[in-house]
């Protein structure tokens, strides 16, 4: 153990990270628990008398103890529906502006994927809106995002509606008023392009996650026809690299996959009449 003197006290979560990057979420409470891949122990016993930064013996593996934060979080999720993944997350926080003190609407919650990577950012000043209408997504993406609150250093003022995304724009401009963006991951984007909008500030952006291109076309014209301006329309591709054997690097055998087309557009100003 490297336990330094007058460190902070043991955080309630915690996770054990291995070598190679996989790691358990653990809540250091009593009472024995069960971890798939760690088996069953008592996380209070089991850390007593170690620090965030030791390394720890579980059963017959070595792990380092760290702070849970969102990787460990999105490693150790329940799933349900597929999730939006990092590179379209990211891209998307990105492009869009999402930050502390944003007010973004979710459509189509799912597992949480999303959810958890705009939480991250938007700090306890912002405010996220998530809507599902399957009570079984509803579910598993809570539990996500309900277990993610407990160990984040902050996090967003979160609601998450259980009705059909077709409804929901009078009951999201009454929790955070306008919005600065808004993510749309159901079937049909197009469907509730046009009351979303209405949401939305001036300046504010709505991004469509389109898996096919009749998606996007449908998505693409809905956005015009509702006023707003493209501002982009494509995909991230992911190209992993490993070492060589012999070596050198030499790009991954994991194959450059489509995950989807993003739209985003941004909501401007009427023209004046002349």
């Amino acid at each position: 153990m490297s336990t330094a003197e007058g460190s902070a006290k043991f955080p309630n979560w915690v996770a054990l990270r291995e070598d190679d990057g996989r790691a358990y979420l653990v809540n250091n409470t009593s009472g024995e628990i069960k971890i798939k891949g760690l088996g069953r122990f008592d996380a209070s016993e089991l850390l007593d008398g170690f620090s965030i930064g030791d390394r720890i013996k579980v059963g017959q593996k070595s792990l380092t103890i760290v702070d849970a934060a969102l990787p460990e979080a999105r490693r150790n999720m329940d799933r349900r529906a597929q999730t939006i993944g990092i590179k379209d997350s990211g891209f998307l926080i990105s492009w869009m502006g999402i930050g502390v003190g944003s007010r973004v609407l979710e459509g189509g919650h799912g597992s949480a994927g999303l959810a958890m990577h705009l939480a991250n950012v938007m700090g306890s000043k912002g405010c996220l809106i998530s809507v599902e209408k399957r009570p079984e997504h509803a579910t598993v993406g809570s539990g996500n995002m309900q277990r993610m609150a407990e160990f984040a250093t902050e996090f967003p003022n979160w609601k998450l509606l259980e009705m059909d995304l077709q409804d929901a724009a009078s009951e999201v401009a009454g929790i955070c008023g306008e919005l600065d963006a808004a993510i749309i991951d159901i079937a049909e984007p197009w469907i509730v392009v046009s009351d979303i909008s209405q949401t939305l500030k001036i300046g504010g952006r709505i991004a469509c996650y389109c898996p096919t291109t009749a998606q996007l076309e449908n998505s693409w014209n809905a956005v015009e026809d509702a006023g707003l301006i493209v501002e982009f329309a494509g995909e991230m591709v992911e190209r992993r690299w490993s070492k060589a054997a012999k070596g050198g690097v030499r790009p991954g055998n994991q194959p450059m996959g489509h995950t989807a087309f993003l739209l985003i557009a941004a909501k401007i100003a009427e023209y004046e009449e002349e």
